[in-house]
């Protein structure tokens, strides 16, 4: 189901949503203050998610039962693009992504038009859980090696996507992929010879946030097995692991 809005704008932000009655209308709002086309995908949310939505000139996307991250990104990313989005900016619906840093995130696709640019948890990360830090950084190391560059915080999902990079990468989307398809993308796209830039940003974690539909144990094993397959296939690619610690930032 969908009800749509002209859009007015070459830039998308496209917001998934799953049970974020607490947080989404306020997200959704300070989108719109920075870009006037924003596409929420309510993910089969059972609680008041698309209620607050309500007055607020967004595309509302629904998915009629819950699909997962993947398959809601997916959803969003691709209606989007079908509708003449140039490139398209991804954020999540809890609040932990600040949509005033989506300036920057434009800023840096002016320098770099071909590449995907992430927003990367980079200041103030001393105030990052621990845990939650070093899985990052553990999925960083894997998605580099094979990506052939280093990403900095490539489980961030706050990103800005080109058009053609949507168009040319094609990742499975189905519910086992979850996380897993933001990692992947990165891969692919590296390896279909598009960048990949970090744009710095602090790190937010509300105290009384509900609690991240992320699961650093499992979501993370996820990731390291879709890689190490990958690598497997690949003869381990001793090549994209030389080039990736090469470019890794000192």
């Amino acid at each position: 189901m969908s009800v749509k809005a002209e859009p007015s704008s070459d830039t998308a932000v496209v917001i998934p949503a799953y049970n974020e009655e607490a947080t989404i209308r306020d997200v959704a709002e300070r989108a719109l203050a920075q870009l006037p086309w924003v596409i929420v995908v309510d993910d089969g949310s059972t609680d008041g998610t698309v209620e607050k939505l309500q007055g607020l000139p967004v595309v509302l996307l629904r998915n009629e039962h819950n699909s997962g991250k993947a398959a809601t990104l997916s959803h969003g990313l691709n209606c989007a693009v079908s509708d003449g989005a140039r490139a398209v900016i991804t954020l999540d619906g809890d609040g932990q992504h600040r949509p005033e840093d989506i300036p920057s995130l434009l800023a840096t696709a002016r320098r770099h038009p071909d590449a995907l640019a992430i927003a990367a948890r980079l200041l103030d990360i001393e105030n990052a859980p621990k845990a939650r830090l070093f899985a990052n950084r553990f999925a960083d190391f894997w998605i580099s090696w094979a990506g052939g560059r280093w990403v900095q915080d490539s489980q961030s999902g706050f990103r800005l996507y080109p058009a053609k990079l949507i168009e040319a990468v094609t990742i499975n989307h189905d519910r086992t992929h979850g996380f897993v398809f933001e990692s992947e993308i990165i891969i692919e796209a590296l390896r279909q010879g598009f960048g990949c830039e970090a744009t710095p940003i602090a790190s937010i974690y509300r105290h009384g946030a509900r609690k991240s539909h992320f699961r650093p144990v499992a979501d993370i094993t996820r990731i390291v097995l879709m890689v190490a397959g990958k690598l497997f296939r690949w003869g381990f690619y001793p090549r994209g692991l030389w080039q990736a610690l090469k470019t890794r930032p000192r």
